[in-house]
């Protein structure tokens, strides 16, 4: 069941994003990276100071990851592109769908083994399974991993890497695969969990070093922590109509931070949620797992 001792959340940014997403913890710099998919931009926030700083993006951006090396790699509606954040420069890696004018990118993440992985999305009509995972190597090659998805969403991968998550926002459902660290092959797809609107359909997640996966419930209002075998565990109401995605911070690593959105929220929801599209923060025990850096 669900656990009733609800720890506090705080805001630590009112953002006002059309959609938040995509929250990355640099723990070198104790600085949260995030995007407004719409907006279209990819921002920086010192939790501490509350400074924060802007890129702006030529097309929407629906994830990124840091890189090594530095900078960035971002997953744009024209692909997947470097990123400098001193001259703003792109450099354009790979478009995976160029024949899908109505896909886009959408949530992604750094593998245990530095390639970036992200998903497509039917932007046209949220109904059809025309998208698909990818896996971009540090070479720069780019290969689809999974097929079949309406929208791609909620990648994690356990502290050893074996396991990889993944939701379908409008498939709603939660997905775990047999992941092989050191090549990136996938196996023995199951889907683990189906959650409803109440309970929260998935969307952006992260994972914990116990192995359990925090999935932001962007229907319901809620951070919802699933168990490796789909058991619902814990359930954390978040002052924001539709969170979007956790991701671990902190010199610990026991801050969850969280995106959330404003875009197509009804005014009675945002009369009743004001701090829709803003970043929250919520302490918890276990810490998370750290999110590797692009080898690109």
């Amino acid at each position: 069941m669900p656990d009733s001792n609800q720890p506090d959340v705080g805001c630590v940014l009112d953002a006002r994003a059309t959609i938040g997403e995509c929250p990355v913890w640099s723990a070198e710099e104790q600085a949260l990276y995030w995007v407004d998919i719409l907006a279209p931009t990819l921002n920086r926030l010192d939790p501490v100071t509350g400074a924060t700083r802007t890129w702006e993006m030529p097309a929407s951006i629906g994830s990124f990851g840091l890189r090594e090396a530095g900078g960035a790699v971002v997953a744009l509606r024209t692909g997947f592109h470097l990123f400098d954040f001193d001259s703003g420069a792109l450099t354009l890696l790979a478009n995976p769908e160029p024949d899908q004018p109505g896909n886009r990118l959408n949530d992604g993440k750094v593998s245990p083994d530095g390639s970036f992985w992200a998903g497509t999305m039917d932007e046209e009509g949220m109904s059809r399974p025309l998208g698909s995972l990818y896996r971009l190597a540090p070479d720069g090659s780019c290969a689809r991993m999974v097929e079949g998805l309406i929208v791609s969403n909620g990648l994690a991968w356990s502290a050893d890497g074996a396991t990889l998550f993944l939701s379908d926002s409008r498939g709603k459902k939660i997905m775990a695969f047999d992941h092989d660290p050191a090549t990136g092959a996938l196996s023995n797809r199951r889907v683990i969990a189906e959650p409803t609107e109440e309970i929260g359909r998935p969307d952006g997640a992260a994972t914990d070093r116990e192995g359990f996966y925090w999935s932001a419930g962007v229907s319901a209002a809620v951070l919802n922590r699933w168990s490796p075998d789909g058991r619902l565990d814990r359930q954390i109401p978040m002052p924001c109509a539709a969170p979007t995605m956790p991701c671990f911070g902190g010199p610990d690593m026991r801050t969850i931070y969280v995106t959330s959105l404003r875009h197509n929220v009804l005014d009675e929801k945002l009369a009743a949620y004001p701090l829709s599209g803003g970043i929250f923060a919520v302490e918890v025990d276990v810490p998370g797992v750290p999110v590797p850096k692009f080898r690109g």
